[in-house]
């Protein structure tokens, strides 16, 4: 037979479980909780009748929730006697309450605050994830939760996010908060902010290092066949070669065939001002990226910061020819319309792509003969757009 105190330890325990506070917090199915008493047996209520009624009064005086009680018979006792068996915990508040717990009355106070405050897609992430608002001022967590609900891929158009003044947020806030504010983005745009990182997401100036791989597809260019720089770096630095292949995915690297003259750098994201560099003017710059909205921001900043850089392997021709195999749905687009920077006909195919269940071709999965192919006549073609699509 269990006392109070062990049951309300068990309850205590229960709250530090993610799984059981996300399923108690947020979900209705989950109430009322049952949690067994048990009774004593036949030894405890004729040699040990002290405890028996000791054990009776500790359950009489609970106050939280309901104690079951029911008539239980033994040898040793004339008529039945009256058992607590079962304690009953019909809310969330009420489970806090039995717990006794100092720090589950605190953290279930704050959460209380932040999530009656935090729109409904945060809910559970911070049920589940107390890291991210322990030892914080809740009125910032809403804040954060706030600001998140308003950003959006590349809003800081390649400011540091300090100077995001319209956010209404201080200039340290995102310094205080990138972990939170990343989760929560997380939640809206699929992981797509810890995959890019803040900055690289927001389109911000960053203050630290984004780090992507150099690979000479041309022996002779550089003494490495792949080596990890910083796209600060390459703004600052010369590359050798005459062609410059910008490249989404690191995966890609498989498919990339020796080229005269070129090198690509792989695994930029959306982390792409760069490419403005005047050191690279006089270059034969080329796009290529997964085909899904995602990529067709990507490309659109590309061609934002490089009017003249060539897309490649983005098209909708490409994309109806291996889609029935390739192609699998897209969990979040980037944005609603057509990003700022596509042509016409990119504007159409990013609309197309929004419009289908199986809207995303990851890059990776075109065949290497394909890429390899429309690669190298763009690389022969002295910057022109390649043709090969409608020979195909």
């Amino acid at each position: 037979m269990k006392t109070p105190s062990e049951v309300a330890a068990r309850l205590a325990r229960q709250w530090h479980q993610a799984p059981l506070r996300v399923e108690r917090l947020l979900g209705s199915e989950s109430w009322p909780l049952d949690f067994p008493i048990g009774k004593p047996t036949g030894a405890d209520f004729a040699n040990n009748t002290v405890s028996v009624r000791a054990h009776v009064q500790r359950w009489r005086a609970v106050t939280v929730g309901e104690v079951l009680w029911a008539p239980v018979k033994y040898r040793a006792g004339a008529e039945a006697v009256s058992l607590p068996l079962r304690w009953r915990i019909h809310t969330p508040s009420e489970w806090v309450a039995a717990a006794a717990a100092d720090v589950v009355r605190a953290e279930f106070a704050q959460l209380e605050t932040i999530v009656g405050n935090a729109d409904d897609i945060f809910h559970e992430l911070l049920v589940r994830e107390r890291y991210l608002w322990k030892n914080k001022d809740p009125a910032e967590v809403i804040s954060a939760a706030n600001l998140a609900l308003t950003l959006s891929p590349g809003i800081a158009a390649g400011r540091p996010l300090r100077l995001l003044a319209e956010t209404g947020v201080d200039t340290k806030f995102f310094e205080r908060h990138g972990t939170l504010l990343v989760r929560l983005l997380d939640q809206r745009f699929n992981g797509a902010a810890s995959e890019q990182g803040l900055h690289g997401f927001l389109g911000a100036c960053d203050d630290n290092d984004h780090w992507v791989i150099v690979a000479p597809l041309d022996e002779q260019l550089l003494p490495f066949r792949r080596q990890r720089v910083t796209t600060r770096e390459l703004a600052e630095s010369p590359l050798p070669g005459t062609h410059l292949l910008i490249v989404e995915n690191e995966q890609c690297f498989h498919l990339l065939p020796e080229l005269p003259g070129t090198v690509a750098i792989l695994g930029a994201g959306l982390d792409l001002s760069w490419i403005g560099s005047p050191l690279l003017d006089g270059k034969s710059l080329a796009y290529w990226g997964d085909m899904d909205t995602w990529g067709l921001l990507m490309l659109a900043r590309a061609k934002c910061a490089r009017p003249d850089i060539t897309p490649l392997l983005m098209t909708r021709g490409f994309f109806d020819k291996y889609a029935k195999h390739s192609a699998v749905p897209e969990p979040v687009v980037a944005q609603a319309i057509a990003p700022q920077g596509l042509d016409p006909v990119e504007s159409d195919f990013y609309r197309h792509l929004i419009t289908r269940d199986n809207g995303r071709l990851e890059q990776e999965y075109l065949p290497a003969d394909q890429v390899g192919a429309v690669l190298r006549e763009w690389r022969n073609s002295a910057g022109s757009p390649p043709s090969i699509e409608v020979s195909i």
